[in-house]
């Protein structure tokens, strides 16, 4: 059974960074989609940015593009999340999900994910 754990989030000054990890387990197979999630109070949860494990493509919502990069580290089944640049909009609570469909027009649809974490938050406030 696949599990997904987040961890990371804080709070952030406006221009600053944070790096998000998830430690994936359960897994044996050759790659899964891993994707980031953000859910603000009274948003809905927007697809943030997804990495195919084996295939290593990674695709970014237009919000965060330039900005935030998805990596992943296999020896220690890992996908991270370098944001940088951050601003108040970018405050919410990030989730992993594990197991979605890792094309263009699918990877920022929630209800294909089969796994997710509980979520770290992410405060960005002078």
């Amino acid at each position: 059974q696949v599990q997904v754990m987040e961890s990371g989030g804080g709070s952030v000054q406006p221009g600053g960074s944070l790096r998000l990890s998830c430690v994936v387990s359960g897994y044996t197979g050759a790659g899964i989609c891993m994707g980031w999630f953000r859910q603000a109070p009274g948003e809905k949860r927007e697809g943030v940015a997804a990495l195919h494990q084996y295939y290593e493509s990674t695709f970014y919502s237009a919000s965060v593009k330039g900005r935030f990069t998805i990596s992943q580290d296999r020896a220690n089944n890992t996908v991270y999340l370098d944001m940088n640049t951050l601003e108040p909009e970018d405050t919410a609570m990030y989730y992993c999900a594990a197991g979605g469909l890792c094309y263009g027009g699918t990877w920022y649809t929630a209800r294909r994910y089969d796994t997710w974490g509980q979520g770290t938050q992410v405060t960005v406030s002078s």
